[in-house]
Formats: structure tokens, sequence, C-alpha cells
């Protein structure tokens, strides 16, 4: 909004010594999460023990500690990033607006009801604290915070500073370093040029991406972004492979997710495979020689993956047969290699008898899409992520190699693949950013645009505060995916703080691309209309890569030891 404009604000809405006041404000949070987590696991333990079935007796319960935990984080991290531009002379207006904002967001949600999704709200009474641990939450820090932080004043100054600063890449200082920033700058580049002009069509006609695209980005190194140099990789930390996918993804999240395929393979080789399968397989993976998909999902298993029923048997010659059923395949026409998981052991039925190949296939067509003999393929209609397509497989008595058997020994399939889902966790929450990117930006491009009642869009406070709190919390999620790429990088166990990152990420994701759309009005109900394709896009990230009632639970145990 223009600076003469009522609406403007100066920036007297900032409160004082903020660091400081935001800094105290922390320990309160932690205080009553561990109070929470204490509480809970008295409430599902059984003989001293934790106990399963408890916790889903009391599901809702443990959900929400999963959540509270989440903001915690979340503001833990924000504390830190705010230090950190601080700092490095960098914590100006915009920096100081989004973490004033998100600390007095998050603090009177924990206080007064964390928001699962739309319906569901857990309380901090349903986690099992009592009034006197809610009643200590309220520090002077914590309610000054939750009365002054988020204001009206300060959500309309923040967004009359993103008009001002709107040729920036990000709103706000990312607090990455500048190698970091000139490969986002890079990649920001190329979807501008090269995806955003043409995604919606692909969407729009449910296409393939366009080869050409694919090898531009291998040309890139996006396929080889974190494997090794020695494997002919450009041996680049998550943290890269993170801004990467951001970007891309707020161009097309179909391609923010061509590498998401060739990361799970090149982790589970690098991790698990022998010498000779990591010398065949990681320099054509990392080259986009060979494109990988991942097949794991059977019809009646979802995310039960420990009762897969697809079997491989061992013939004769030590080569393996499968016979079985999978579904929801990312890209499995177009791919060369299967990262396959099948059961060896037909004796069992849980996660001990899996094993994982590296099946080959012949690449299809679009009037042939799976020639291999042995598999059998269609496609699954979706509302979006469209640019892979999505497909069901049918395998009967498929030759895959016995060299090809992961690690060269049975069973270690379920094993090997949780090792993969820090990255793929990573890696979906960078997606989720930059989805909720590019809802703001067609949110914040509208608003600009269109004119009802004698001014644009922005200049309305509800519209303003709905680009406002888009811009926080796309930071908050940021942060926290940083965080979790950082600890990857240094080789600690991340699956928590991936998983949260995750979790976050992708409703904000949701919540972005939900409330552009209504800046739209009637017109983002409209196919012609970006913003409806990102809708679709931003629906499936709350469910793949683990639901996001899954990944609450999954964080839960690890909370509750």
């Amino acid at each position: 909004m223009p600076k003469d404009s009522p609406n403007a604000m100066s920036d007297t809405v900032i409160l004082p010594d903020l660091l400081d006041l935001t800094g105290a404000a922390v320990a309160p949070a932690e205080a009553v999460l561990d109070k929470a987590t204490e509480a809970l696991r008295e409430m599902v333990s059984d003989a001293g023990r934790v106990s399963a079935t408890l916790i889903e007796a009391h599901q809702g319960a443990a959900h929400g500690l999963a959540w509270l935990a989440t903001y915690v984080e979340s503001l833990r991290q924000m504390q830190k990033w705010a230090e950190r531009v601080n700092e490095a002379g960098r914590f100006g207006e915009v920096e100081q607006l989004i973490h004033q904002i998100a600390f007095g967001e998050y603090l009177w949600q924990i206080a007064g009801g964390l928001q699962m999704n739309q319906t569901e709200i857990v309380r901090l009474q349903d986690i099992g604290l009592v009034r006197a641990d809610i009643d200590a939450l309220m520090s002077d820090a914590v309610t000054t915070l939750c009365d002054r932080g988020n204001s009206q004043a300060a959500r309309l100054r923040l967004v009359e500073l993103m008009q001002e600063r709107a040729a920036e890449i990000t709103v706000g200082t990312t607090g990455l370093d500048d190698e970091l920033e000139m490969i986002r700058a890079q990649f920001r580049r190329y979807a501008l040029e090269k995806v955003e002009p043409v995604a919606h069509d692909w969407h729009l006609k449910d296409e393939l991406i366009p080869m050409e695209v694919i090898e531009e980005l291998a040309e890139m190194g996006v396929f080889g972004l974190t494997i090794p140099e020695e494997f002919g990789g450009l041996g680049l930390s998550k943290a890269s492979m993170v801004v990467v996918s951001e970007e891309l993804s707020r161009g097309y999240i179909g391609v923010g997710s061509l590498g998401t395929r060739s990361e799970i393979a090149a982790e589970l080789i690098l991790a698990g495979g022998t010498d000779a399968q990591k010398e065949h397989w990681l320099p054509k993976i990392a080259s986009a020689e060979i494109l990988p998909t991942a097949v794991f999902t059977e019809p009646n298993t979802g995310s039960d993956l420990g009762s897969l029923r697809t079997r491989a048997i061992k013939d004769e010659t030590g080569d393996y047969r499968v016979t079985g059923n999978k579904t929801w395949i990312t890209h499995a026409a177009r791919t060369h290699v299967m990262t396959l998981l099948a059961r060896t052991d037909p004796e069992t039925s849980d996660h001990r008898g899996l094993s994982m190949f590296l099946a080959e296939k012949t690449p299809g067509t679009d009037e042939t899409p799976f020639p291999t003999p042995g598999m059998t393929g269609g496609e699954i209609e979706v509302l979006g992520y469209r640019g892979m397509k999505e497909y069901e497989l049918g395998f009967d008595n498929f030759h895959v190699k016995g060299e090809n058997l992961l690690g060269g020994v049975e069973g270690q399939g379920f094993k090997q693949l949780m090792k993969t889902f820090e990255a793929a966790r990573i890696q979906t929450a960078a997606r989720a950013v930059g989805v909720a990117q590019a809802a703001l930006d067609q949110g914040m491009q509208y608003a600009q645009d269109r004119k009802q009642f004698g001014k644009s869009l922005i200049e309305f406070p509800r519209v303003a505060s709905k680009l406002a709190m888009m811009a926080v919390e796309i930071m908050v999620a940021r942060q926290l995916t940083y965080f979790s790429a950082w600890e990857k990088d240094n080789d600690r166990r991340c699956d928590l703080e991936a998983g949260m990152a995750k979790l976050l990420g992708a409703r904000v994701a949701w919540a972005a691309a939900d409330n552009a759309l209504q800046i739209h009005g009637g017109n983002g109900f409209a196919l012609e209309y970006k913003i409806s394709r990102i809708l679709c896009d931003a629906r499936i990230l709350n469910i793949f890569e683990g639901a996001a009632e899954i990944q609450a639970q999954v964080i839960a145990r690890r909370l509750l030891g």
C-alpha cells in the first residue's frame, strides 16, 4: 500500500527489545512441552512402560503433543534465525516483524489451542495439563507477545514493506550463507524462465514434464546434488538440496519433485548398497542417464509397509521373480530402474521378511508405457501433482537380477528404507515451502492488481493480514526445514526434526494456497488461474511421505521414548 495510505504503519509496531523478549519466551514454552510430555507418558503407560495400545487409545492427545513439540521447536529455530541474522547486521524491519508475529501467534496457539487442521484443535488440557501448568506458561514475556506481537498494525506494516521489496527473492533474510543464496538465485531464475510460464499448461493438459527440462536439470546437477563426487555427484549438502527443491517447487511442484526419486535411490544405495552397486548405479543416477522411481506402496497397505504382500522368489539361477501389485507409483512409465520393496521370506508377515531391489525396466512411451515383460500398469488420474503421473503397477513373474538385491543380503529392505525417510521428509518439507511461496506470489500479485470498491484488494486489512501470515509461516516452516537439513548434514539423527518440518510445512502450504485462492474470489475457482493448480498441488503434501496423522504418531512415539 502507498506510504500515504491511512493504513500505513511506522516501525513503532515493533516491540522494544524484541530479541530479548522472544528469547525469554522460549523457556516457558519448553517447560510446558516437558510437562505435557510427562503427563501424556503417564497417561499412556502400563506397568511403567509406554503402551502402543494406549497411545492409540489417546491418539488425539498424542498427536497434540507432536504438534506442541513442533511449535516449540519452531520457536527455538526462529529465535536462532533472528539471532543469526541480527549478528550479521541483517535483522531489519521485515525480519523483526516476521519474528514478532510468529512468536505472538504461535504462543497464543500453544496457550489457547493448537490447530492440527481446520476442525481438529487440541488444547493443553487434552494432553493432561491442568490450569496451573497453563498459567505458568504466561510469563511477562509470553503475555506481552501474545497481547501485542501479532497485531493488525504489525501485519499491515509487513505487507507494506513486502510491496516495497517485491524484487527480493524471499520475504525476509533466510539466514543462509552466500553460497546457498547463489544457488537459490540460480534456480529461481531457471524456474521463472523455464517453468512458471508453462507449468500451468502442463497441469491442465495432464502432460509429463518435457524431457528437455529433465536434461537441463541434469546439466545443472540436480539429480546428483548430494551424491559424493567420487560417484559423479556434486557432493553438496542437504541444505543445498532444500534450497533447490524449494525454488523449483515454487515454479511447479512436479519439477521440484523430479529429484526426489533420485534422492531416495541414492540414499538407499549409499547406505545399503554393495561397493559394486554404488560404482554402477550412482554415477548413472547423478547424470540422469537413468531415472529411478520408488515402488513401495501397495493397494491395501498404505502407510503399513511392514505388511506388504508382493513376493520376490529366488529361482535356480539366483535371480528373482516378482509377483504382486503396487500403487501410487510416481513417474513409473518413463523411468529405468525401480527401488522395489518386496517380500523374500514367504514365512513372514511383517517387516522382517522384506528386501529391497534395484529392479531394471525399459522406459515406456505414451503408446506403450510399460513394455517390460512381466509388468503392467495403468494411470491414476489425480487432482494435482501431475507432471510425472501416478500409476498402479502389476508384476507377474517379473525378472530381477540376483545382483540387484540391494546390499546382497535378504531381509534388510525395511531397515534400508527407514534410513531414507529423514532425507525424503526434509525434501518434502522443502517442496511444501516452495508451494507455499508460490501461493503467496499469486495471492500478492492478484491482491495488488485487482480493484474493488475503488481500491486494490491489498488495501483491505483482512486481505493484507492473510498475506502477512503466509509470509510469516513460510519463514517458520523454512527455518524448521533448514534445521533438519543441518542436523542431517552433521550426521545427527533427525527423524524427529524432519518429521516436524514435514508436518508443519504441509499445513502451511495448504493454508497459503487456500488463503491465496480466497483472495482471488470466484476467479480462484476458475481453472485458468494458476492458484487453482497450486491449491491442488498443495493438498498432496499432507498425504505423501507419511500422512499428517502418521507423521504425528511417529513424532509422539519418539517424544515419549
